[in-house]
Order: C-alpha cells, then structure tokens, then sequence
C-alpha cells in the first residue's frame, strides 16, 4: 500500500483545510485508515481514524468537534476536514493504514510522507 497526502498548507486561525490521502492497492476498503500529526518537538500523535466500511470513526480529543475524517473507496482516498484550525494544530499530518480502529500507532503498518499544515495567530 502506498499512500500519498495532499491538501495541507499556510492557513490562518479559524480557517478550514481539507487534508486529502490517495492510497495504491486494490484492497483499500479493507484497511482501517488513520491520520497522525508531529509537531516541532513533539512525538508523532493520533488525531482521527476510521474503520474500512466508514462506520466507525475515532477521535483524539483534542480534534473533536472541529475535525472529520472521511473515506471514498471508490476513490480509494481517505479525507480530515478540518475547521476551526488552531495555531497548536500546525504539524505534518501523516496518514496511515492498519487493521484495527485505535489510536496506537504501531498498528498502523504503512504511512504517507506527511503534509504541512501551518496556523497562523
């Protein structure tokens, strides 16, 4: 699986983005897709994941209620809306595919290269 992010960029607080991530492989509705963020000095962290089907989603709480991720698996892409961007949320978004709904990381077995977001005060 190969996984490719677009969408990010320089934004100013109480913007929106929409993060986008077009993944290879004919087996995508069956992969659990997450996204990711690693700020400056700081570990890489959950922010959204959701099941193969799209209905189960998960949410690291410091995004709910302002961020949503989505797929289209006939588009075999996943999708996080943001709104409401905060300066704290600027980070490289990674997104994922695993096999089980969850925030740890080291289920998640491939990972794109990451996008850019940045938030402006």
């Amino acid at each position: 699986v190969q996984l490719v992010e677009s969408g990010g960029g320089l934004v100013q607080a109480g913007d929106s983005l929409r993060l986008s991530c077009a993944a290879s492989g004919r087996t995508f509705s069956n992969n659990v897709m997450g996204w990711f963020r690693q700020a400056p000095g700081r570990e890489r962290e959950f922010v959204a994941a959701i099941s193969g089907s799209g209905g189960s989603t998960l949410y690291a709480d410091s995004v709910k209620g302002r961020f949503t991720i989505s797929r289209d698996n006939a588009k075999n892409t996943v999708y996080l809306q943001m709104n409401g961007l905060k300066p704290e949320d600027r980070a490289v978004y990674y997104c994922a595919a695993g096999s089980i709904v969850t925030t740890t990381q080291w289920a998640y077995n491939y990972w794109g290269q990451g996008t850019q977001v940045t938030v402006s005060s």
